[in-house]
């Protein structure tokens, strides 16, 4: 017992989890209350209970998952594995959702992505998507104070009286 080896999980560095926000399935629920009247109307139109089951299939599988190996892409029907090697970069359609452009030239949808998380990317990304907002710029540079020169303290004003 004095020998055995610790087993240790590996490192698997920042990971980042991009959906859609569980209060959506709210939106089921008042979906449920407005198709009920019309799914009873007539024989057969209970087939439209079938629109809430997909908005809440939708709501739980479409995910991103960024990590230090790549993006998983999770759709309705499938997932992708898309590693870090493998992308060209980032394309930003007009309604401000992020695309990864693989190199063949393709482009996959990231879904839940969009144009305010992309420093979130490049920082689970260790640099490998560059960040054009420049806010990781910005805290690195406040983050290395301590290398340099300390700052003089600003002299109080004076009070008048």
């Amino acid at each position: 017992m004095a020998d055995e080896p610790q087993q240790t999980q590996p490192d698997e560095g920042k990971r980042a989890i991009f959906r859609i926000p569980g209060t959506a399935l709210l939106s089921v629920i008042i979906l449920l209350f407005c198709v009920t009247p019309a799914a009873f109307a007539l024989p057969g139109l209970q087939v439209l209970y079938l629109i809430p089951i997909g908005v809440t299939v939708v709501v739980i599988r479409l995910r991103t998952t960024a990590t230090r190996n790549g993006l998983t892409v999770r759709t309705v029907f499938g997932t992708r594995e898309l590693p870090w090697s493998a992308l060209k970069g980032l394309a930003i359609t007009p309604k401000s959702k992020v695309q990864a452009v693989l190199t063949d030239g393709s482009k996959v949808a990231l879904p839940a992505v969009r144009t305010r998380h992309i420093p979130v990317l490049s920082l689970v990304s260790e640099g490998l998507i560059a960040d054009p907002s420049g806010v990781l710029d910005a805290a690195d540079d406040s983050g290395s104070d301590h290398d340099s020169e300390p700052k003089p303290e600003p002299e109080p004003a004076e009070k008048k009286a």
